[in-house]
């Protein structure tokens, strides 16, 4: 057992736990007078036998040095998107200006909803790296057209891509319109970053964009021929990150397996297309503690993404009531729910469970929807079940509210549905599945068991390990110190990591990185 340099009393954790987290600076361990001990000072290390010794190691030198240079950034993070506009504009911004790549979450949002948020990012972090979500959206197209036509107007140069199951025009478009050759170099100033949780869509972004596809958008105008024959010379995406058991969309696959799965395929793309650049790949899913974080690292990971740990943030757009569930959740707290983008293909979003019953009520839904042709084949009794507990309003009412919605969104939804039953009951079922997300984001007082809360084990983990630390309570969790904490906290495990390597056996209570409030401007 360790114990310190050099007057500390000898089992001493609080001194261990010091000289681990002194990140800049050397650590050996020494045999000398007292027994075994820990010290930073090399001259005094030389006065005694060392046994072991980590270099420094700081939290910007963690995960993939390209990132960072790529995207102009100080760590190897990224805040992931989560939509509605959870990732707010407030959040964005400042992350960027503590240097951390953050995603607005654009998806269910409006395009002028998406339009102001992305003006207050550039007014309010002028020049700063930031992403914006682009997410599928094979029933509402032109929403996703929409978001790609806003972040090229405003010159957006990073999108996360997530949940998609194929390539768009849409995608396509954002990546080749920012081809160009300088020196004889194809530069991608429009960047993507692929969440995906599988090999095949993985495989879809870490080659070039379909030929055809690029000839159609030639033809439209939309990107130019030079631009389309660069659109060979590169892949889809700069980086690829492996989602694994996330809030949200997920497939709750295994960080361990998937990360050296798609690194495999990433390689094996690589030596058969020889691009003068790798693409990266990165880890999501599960990220919630500085342990989390390095063994993201340890399994090659270029950088970490976290999701539902910032839901519960100050900058976060989400109700104080909806904060707090999250504060009080544990990992076992989640469930997987029909989601309400892609309903009618049987996709489904984790989600918090504990003090909502919307995981319950949407299964409900989805088993009806499956079960029937139309709402007008739904029994009468189940109908009214619907009416009184669910949506506490007559169907026919909220079909008018329908109407209303897709007229400015996306008339052709109306008009499809008009003509076919089961279209028109899978619309009229995702008014439910998409206000539970909006009344959890207002705290909608008298709907509280609905509230929808995409979330993952990662914000169970977390909880835990910040209790009774400054940031247990929801007012402290500032999403920037949250991204500071955390990558501190992977350095330092990363240290334990090594010495254990080496054998040495460190006092169990000195290896766990407790956050403590940040110095202004750390």
């Amino acid at each position: 057992m360790v114990t310190p340099i050099p007057t500390r009393p000898a089992g001493d954790p609080d001194s261990v736990r010091a000289a681990l987290s002194t990140l800049d600076q050397p650590l050996f361990v020494v045999r000398c007078d007292t027994g075994i001990a820990v010290t930073n000072d090399a001259a005094q290390a030389r006065t005694a036998q060392v046994l072991a010794a980590v270099p420094p190691c700081r939290p910007e030198s963690l995960g993939d040095d390209e990132f960072r240079h790529d995207h102009g950034v100080r760590l190897a993070y990224q805040a992931g998107a989560m939509a509605n506009g959870i990732s707010s504009a407030r959040m964005v911004v400042s992350l960027a200006r503590s240097g951390v790549l953050a995603s607005f979450g654009a998806a269910g949002l409006l395009p002028d909803q998406v339009a102001e948020a992305l003006a207050a990012i550039r007014r309010d972090a002028p020049g700063m790296p930031f992403a914006c979500n682009l997410i599928h959206s094979p029933s509402e197209p032109a929403l996703e057209q929409a978001t790609v036509e806003l972040c090229l107007r405003h010159e957006v140069r990073c999108v996360e891509a997530s949940a998609f199951v194929r390539l768009t025009p849409a995608v396509v478009r954002y990546r080749v319109a920012g081809l160009s050759l300088h020196g004889g170099r194809v530069v991608a100033a429009n960047k993507v970053i692929a969440k995906v949780s599988r090999a095949e869509i993985a495989e879809l972004f870490l080659r070039p964009a379909p030929e055809r596809m690029v000839r159609e958008l030639v033809a439209e105008g939309a990107v130019t021929a030079e631009q389309a024959e660069l659109a060979r010379r590169v892949p889809m995406a700069d980086d690829i990150t492996a989602e694994a058991d996330s809030g949200g969309h997920t497939d709750r696959r295994a960080l361990v397996v998937l990360i050296p799965e798609l690194v495999a395929l990433r390689d094996r793309i690589q030596r058969e297309l020889g691009y003068p650049r790798q693409v990266r790949v990165g880890a999501a899913g599960g990220i919630g503690t500085p342990s989390a974080a390095f063994a993201a690292f340890a399994l090659g990971a270029a950088y970490v993404v976290t999701g539902s740990i910032n839901q519960a943030s100050v900058e976060a757009s989400q109700s104080d009531t909806t904060k707090q569930l999250l504060a009080d959740a544990r990992s076992t707290d989640c469930e997987m729910a029909p989601s309400a983008d892609m309903f009618e293909m049987g996709a489904q979003v984790q989600v918090l469970k504990r003090g909502t019953m919307f995981a319950a009520r949407a299964k409900k839904l989805y088993e009806i929807y499956t079960g029937h042709a139309g709402i007008d084949t739904i029994p009468a009794a189940e109908r009214e079940a619907l009416e009184d507990r669910t949506f506490r309003r007559s169907l026919d009412d909220i079909w008018s509210d329908c109407v209303g919605y897709f007229r400015d969104r996306d008339p052709r939804q109306i008009d499809r549905a008009e003509h076919d039953p089961k279209r028109k009951m899978a619309l009229i079922f995702r008014w439910y599945l998409g206000l539970s997300s909006a009344w959890s984001i207002a705290g909608e007082p008298g709907r509280l068991t609905d509230y929808q809360v995409w979330c993952g084990p990662a914000m169970g983990s977390f909880n835990t390990w910040v209790a009774g630390s400054y940031l247990a309570p929801v007012r402290n969790r500032f999403v920037a110190d949250l991204s500071t904490h955390l990558m501190r906290g992977a350095a330092v495990t990363g240290r334990v990591a090594q010495l254990r390597v080496a054998g040495v056996r460190l006092p169990a209570a000195a290896c766990t990185y407790l956050p403590t409030p940040l110095e202004k401007g750390t």
